[in-house]
């Protein structure tokens, strides 16, 4: 019979320095011997502490390969498991691979768990002093400041991949949950919503085919370049007033979308305007194609109709913020942007309280003051559409 252990792990000192190492065994009784890095022997006894309760846990193997791994190696297996298609789509692998090439400039050589709080930040007001260089034949060629919209794109990609990393058991906690972004960001997720009147006057300046797109986002909310683009005329059951999505940005968004009756008129006009095409946006240089942007004619439109531009996304936020204002409970207008975060929600519903303080605006200070016969006159009933 083995003879029992007094103790789980030890703190000691060799004697060929100061630093102080631990000795433990993990789940297999294989005895292991690591440095601590350190000469503080409270430091060296809370990384021992750590050490067993990973074992403990199932995950000394996990963490340790994280304390091994390279900030680079990490990136490039981000970008190859996580990033690519059908995981996320191509546009966003693109973006992450933007992203990711100054990252891994900036943080080239560290491991992984190396990566601080106060490293990121630094990195982010470097980047916020540099300029932006466009790649010529001849060198380069530098431009204005970086946006900081741009930089804070590079800051949520890390921040994805660190959380990645921390799923993986590979790091203990997210150091982008201790940053702070150095500067404002104007406009970040803030939809715009787009009243009743501005979507008309829209509308009315608009080609036949973005007046369609207009009406069946704001009446469906699908995705307009993933899931409207490149819609087949075989996804429509205008009989059932049902249209199928048969791929979507996440498993949720796999689903049959009902249609108003608005919804179900600008399909059928679009119907129209494509006979010999199996997509409903048939692509003008491709006949074989959909339709790929719709930038330069919904800029050409909002100019014409005089309306301060904002994203065509926007018109999904449109959608989410219509349905809750109209007394739709939160958790079903998850269901019907098909979102599987319900988070996610709180960034289309936003607009709510603009509508909220344009209520407040219609106050009657005065209403304890009114006569019976004045306060009668102007009790109505409110229909909400």
């Amino acid at each position: 019979m083995s003879k029992p252990r007094k103790q789980d792990g030890i703190v000691y000192s060799r004697n060929d320095g100061k630093i102080l190492w631990i000795r433990y065994r993990d789940r297999n009784g294989k005895r292991c011997r690591e440095s601590t890095g350190t000469e503080d022997w409270q430091e060296a006894s809370r990384k021992l502490r750590e050490r067993l309760q990973a074992r403990d846990g199932n995950l000394l193997e996990a963490i340790r390969k994280g304390e091994a791994l390279g900030f680079e190696e990490w990136v490039g297996s981000f970008l190859e498991n996580y990033s690519r298609p059908p995981i996320r789509a191509l546009k966003t692998h693109e973006a992450n691979v933007r992203c990711a090439t100054h990252l891994k400039a900036a943080f080239s050589g560290r491991k992984l768990v190396d990566i601080t709080a106060d490293a990121i930040e630094d990195y982010l007001r470097s980047r916020l002093r540099q300029r932006v260089r466009i790649k010529l034949s001849n060198g380069y060629r530098e431009k204005g400041i970086l946006k900081s919209s741009t930089v804070h794109q590079e800051f949520r990609v890390l921040r994805r991949m660190l959380n990645v990393a921390v799923r993986k058991k590979l790091l203990p906690a997210n150091p982008c949950a201790g940053v702070e972004f150095p500067v404002a960001v104007k406009g970040l997720f803030r939809p715009h919503y787009v009243t009743w009147s501005e979507q008309r006057t829209i509308e009315a300046h608009a080609p036949e085919s973005l007046r369609n797109i207009v009406r069946i986002i704001t009446e469906t909310g699908l995705r307009v370049y993933k899931e409207l683009m490149p819609m087949k005329k075989e996804q429509l059951d205008l009989t059932n007033a049902m249209v199928w999505i048969p791929d979507s940005k996440t498993p949720n968004g796999v689903a049959e979308v009902p249609l108003t009756p608005l919804a179900l008129e600008a399909f059928r006009d679009q119907l129209r305007l494509s006979p010999c095409s199996p997509y409903l946006f048939p692509s003008d240089e491709n006949p074989s194609g959909h339709q790929r942007t719709l930038k330069t004619t919904w800029h050409a439109t909002l100019r014409r109709a005089k309306v301060t531009y904002f994203r065509i996304y926007d018109l999904r936020s449109t959608y989410a913020t219509r349905l809750s204002a109209g007394g739709v409970a939160d958790e079903w207008v998850t269901q019907m942007l098909r979102q599987g975060d319900a988070q996610v929600f709180k960034k289309y519903s936003q607009m709510k309280l603009q509508m909220k303080r344009e209520a407040l605006e219609k106050i009657n200070r005065r209403a304890n003051e009114m006569s019976a016969e004045k306060a009668g006159d102007q009790i109505g009933t409110v229909t909400v559409q």
